[in-house]
């Protein structure tokens, strides 16, 4: 069984330095789709009588990860518990997006010490994309020896094997491939609640100077259309009432076929035709979001109104530096194209401010771009580098006193858009789709409108699942508030 008694084992094999000259050469590598997947006959009822818990860190890749081991576990024969102590197997599924959420799974690891100490039975492993960084590792070996397992973001299909490795033996189970992973299909995956999330492809090539991605999640690989399309289907069979479709980058699915010419605009206007009330997808790169891709989006129907596209800056100087492929002006057109087919849009974005070498003046871009184009919504970033990527060598000059000064007058602006943006739905009434209890009052009902806004309203804890109407009566900067419409709305012609 799984201890503390740990080898001098070398594990260098597992790993291969980050290197951006020799990851942007790995696109000749073969890619192949397995079919045949099915939890070993000897591991099938290995969990029965035991329990598992996964604690999840970062985007939504990671959360369908999650799905995807929960999946695995329960056909294993486990029951899920979010009680640490009654856990014989926790997993934290890493993100290494910033310093902060490592930093984040470090103390986590340090609280669970203790219980390992106290269950040596106890599997305690870690996954994700922090596992794909070899420095990551080799502290987690060196100061975290009680850790049994470590997996990456490739092999997440091994997890009965690994299990079983680390149960059983006296070492430190250690598998990371450095090789982007085949594409497995028909995993089992657990998902609850009425939302779904489809990975339509994997990994990323656009390499942003300051962004780990393209090391831990590997090359772009697309699933076949069809595989998409199946569970996509299958999923409206089972009622799910949205679906987001995942990816690095979703607007370069497809690219990578050789055998067809088929696009994630392709990939839209099919999906549009199947019976499912919302399709999202998260995250599109402005390089690749092109024409087609907007013409579709304009045929609506389930394409909700809301886009997410990155920005990251407002200047084409910082761009440049953070090797993103696009000018201001490009973005600044691409969101004019798209607000003439949907004039009703809500655009969100992210932007980092204090990237190595930005000058107030080119803050000041930033902040006049964000007006320009009327974001709902920012997801705004304080730089800071990450280790083995090309802006970690660059000279980080900004003081942080600016870079806090920066983000500081930057959520300034992203409040007051966002507030004005919902003033504009008062007394309009808008579909919701129920997704549950409010987090903060059980007897008031929280959902999401098309555009992804949040808005609370009381009514029968039956409707959750379903889409309603709501007439707004209230809105914040955050969250709207009404009341739900008990009459069709009748059209106007």
């Amino acid at each position: 069984m799984a201890n503390q008694v740990k080898s001098d084992k070398d594990y260098s094999q597992y790993f291969q330095p980050p290197s951006l000259t020799d990851a942007k050469k790995r696109g000749k590598e073969e890619i192949a789709v397995h079919y045949d997947f099915m939890i070993p006959e000897d591991m099938q009822g290995f969990g029965k009588d035991k329990y598992y818990l996964i604690r999840t860190y970062g985007c939504q890749m990671n959360e369908h990860d999650t799905e995807v081991m929960k999946g695995l576990l329960e056909q294993m024969g486990y029951q899920t518990t979010e009680d640490k102590n009654q856990a014989d197997v926790i997993l934290l599924n890493t993100c290494a997006i910033r310093e902060n959420a490592e930093d984040k799974v470090f103390g986590e690891l340090g609280h669970l010490k203790a219980l390992k100490a106290q269950k040596p039975g106890l599997v305690l492993g870690v996954c994700g994309c922090m596992s794909q960084e070899e420095a990551v590792v080799n502290r987690i070996m060196q100061k975290h020896a009680f850790v049994d397992l470590i997996f990456g973001t490739h092999n997440i299909h091994r997890l009965p094997a690994l299990l079983k490795d680390a149960f059983y033996n006296k070492e430190m189970v250690v598998e990371v491939w450095s090789k982007e992973g085949d594409i497995v299909e028909n995993l089992p995956k657990k998902r609850e609640g009425i939302r779904a999330w489809v990975n339509i492809m994997f990994g990323c090539d656009k390499f942003c100077t300051y962004c780990i991605v393209p090391y831990t999640r590997g090359k772009e690989r697309s699933r076949r259309p069809q595989d998409v399309l199946a569970e996509v289907r299958d999923l409206a069979r089972q009622g799910f009432q949205e679906i987001t479709l995942l990816g690095q980058n979703v607007n370069a699915y497809g690219k990578d076929f050789e055998d067809i010419t088929y696009s994630f605009a392709d990939l839209m206007d099919d999906i549009r035709k199947i019976d499912v009330p919302r399709i999202r997808f998260t995250t599109s790169h402005p390089r690749d979001f092109d024409d087609q891709l907007i013409e579709v989006l304009g045929k609506r129907g389930n394409l909700v109104e809301h886009i997410h596209l990155p920005v990251q800056s407002g200047n084409t100087e910082v761009l440049k530096r953070m090797s993103r492929k696009y000018s201001r002006d490009h973005y600044l057109t691409l969101a004019r194209k798209i607000k003439e087919t949907l004039p009703d849009v809500v655009l969100t974005t992210d932007i980092i401010v204090g990237f190595p070498g930005e000058t107030d003046e080119q803050f000041n871009e930033t902040m006049s771009l964000y007006e320009e184009i009327g974001f709902d919504f920012a997801f705004t970033f304080i730089y800071s580098p990450r280790e083995g990527t090309p802006a970690a060598g660059m000279e980080d000059n900004v003081p942080m006193e600016v870079k806090k000064q920066r983000l500081y007058r930057l959520n300034e602006l992203v409040n007051a858009h966002s507030k004005a943006s919902n003033d504009k739905l008062l007394g309009q009434t808008v579909e919701v789709l129920v997704e549950g209890e409010s987090k903060n009052n059980a007897d008031v009902l929280a959902g999401r409108t098309r555009t992804n806004k949040l808005i609370h309203f009381t009514g029968s804890k039956e409707l959750i699942g379903r889409m309603v109407e709501v007439h707004v009566t209230q809105a914040q900067t955050w969250i709207l508030k009404g009341e739900i419409v008990e009459e069709p709305l009748k059209l106007s012609i």
